[in-house]
């Protein structure tokens, strides 16, 4: 591992590190737009709008099991970078118990406040059977899903991206092959939707908890090896709760702008919903490039690697410049065939060819902050951090929404998101001027 991290050329070590993780995000963009096909193929605007409406509910959970993911792995990270591989190992145990307990904990909140929970996700009288079915089935897969994230991370301070990527690539599949047959052949509709992504996501977490426990060298499942410092617990919060926060916000965002759309009919949710599973092209490709990278620029920057910290940096920049722009043009062009493959509905091909394109627009600007993100992240500096993961998808968005909608309606609310994300990138900028690395 040490020769990966410290003497591997940067090209090809960000390259192994990165592809495993963008591999596996493409394989889980396909099953994304598989489900979304799937779904859509009912041709049923209020059931397609009420899975919409239930989808963030995945993405919260993501966001919540980064807190151990993506906090842990960074920690691990930079004690393997300092060659402290016991405590990085205990680390790695108590991320694995904690995302457990935090997994059941959010079971049981999601049941109790079923109601509040659809309300504030958008569910009108016309989605509320759909996004109550789908709703129901992601909470009680809710510990299966949160607990996913961590293996998913910490496989890959250890250089083991391909059997991470191996592990989701599976579950993906078999996600792949249940979802027609819940949906259809079983007729469960929206909840067989949901069940087919819990289904293949405990079968995923079986594998990664194999991987850990055969491949690994470093890490444990073991839950004697958990007991860690009080400072090293807050390392993983400060840092994971900010990296959590950037999906969290993506949550706030797909259900606040449900919320306004819904006003519009229940075939501009769903149009928003089949763009925004497109636009996750570019996203999900830009994530697992930036994400690929963090434990690079963790080891880097614990190894005090001045040099060396600022290539990966420069080198991560331009990879995800190049390709969100060639991504953008391409969707820009062919946004009106692409959701056709979805859906024949005339306005919901109006609305998201438009949709499409707006999303798509600020792509560049999205990734670079990505990057600033993940670097802040793999350095420690929780604030600069939040304040970036907070802002894009959630103070930013926020109040550009609310004010785009009152001044242009409709179009206001579609075009947030791209400038929310511009003037996200201009506060990466200022963070990044705030707080340069150091090395002494």
């Amino acid at each position: 591992m040490d020769q990966l991290f410290e003497r591997t050329s940067i090209r090809k070590a960000y390259f192994v590190l990165a592809m495993p993780v963008v591999l596996s995000m493409a394989v889980t963009l396909i099953y994304n737009m598989v489900d979304t096909y799937f779904v859509s193929q009912t041709q049923n605007p209020d059931l397609v709008a009420g899975v919409s409406q239930g989808a963030p509910l995945f993405t919260m959970m993501i966001a919540i099991g980064d807190i151990f993911g993506l906090g842990g792995s960074s920690v691990i990270s930079r004690l393997f970078g300092e060659h402290h591989d016991r405590a990085g190992r205990f680390v790695s145990g108590y991320c694995f118990y904690a995302s457990i307990v935090c997994g059941i904990i959010v079971t049981i909140m999601m049941l109790i406040f079923q109601v509040p929970f659809l309300h504030l996700l958008g569910a009108s009288s016309s989605t509320w059977k759909y996004a109550r079915e789908y709703y129901l089935v992601t909470a009680w897969g809710a510990s299966f899903v949160i607990f996913g994230l961590t293996p998913t991370n910490i496989l890959r301070t250890e250089g083991l991206a391909v059997q991470s990527t191996i592990a989701s690539m599976v579950g993906t599949g078999i996600n792949i092959v249940l979802n027609p047959i819940f949906i259809f052949k079983c007729g469960w509709g929206a909840a067989g939707s949901a069940l087919a992504t819990v289904t293949s996501t405990i079968i995923s977490d079986i594998l990664m908890i194999y991987y850990t426990r055969v491949k690994s060298q470093k890490l444990t499942t073991s839950i004697k090896e958990t007991r860690i410092s009080r400072h090293l617990q807050w390392e993983i919060y400060a840092i994971g709760i900010p990296a959590s926060i950037t999906n969290l916000m993506a949550t706030f965002a797909m259900a606040l702008t449900n919320r306004y759309l819904i006003s519009y009919g229940a075939s501009s949710v769903a149009a928003m919903g089949i763009a925004l599973k497109i636009s996750m092209v570019t996203n999900m490709i830009v994530a697992g490039l930036a994400f690929g990278a963090q434990p690079l620029i963790g080891y880097t920057y614990g190894a005090k690697n001045k040099e060396r910290f600022k290539r990966v940096i420069k080198f991560d920049l331009k990879v995800i410049a190049f390709f969100a722009l060639v991504a953008t043009v391409l969707l820009m062009i062919f946004a009106p065939v692409v959701i056709r493959w979805f859906m024949k509905d005339p306005v919901v091909i109006r609305e998201g060819t438009g949709m499409i394109r707006w999303l798509s627009s600020s792509a560049t600007f999205g990734g670079i902050v990505l990057v600033f993100t993940t670097m802040f992240q793999s350095m420690g500096k929780a604030v600069p951090a939040f304040w970036l993961s907070f802002s894009r998808q959630g103070l930013i968005f926020a109040v550009v929404i609310v004010l785009l909608q009152h001044l242009f309606g409709y179009e206001g609310i579609i075009a947030a998101q791209p400038i929310a994300d511009v003037l996200t990138f201009g506060l990466a900028l200022l963070l990044y001027h705030l707080n340069k690395p150091r090395f002494e």
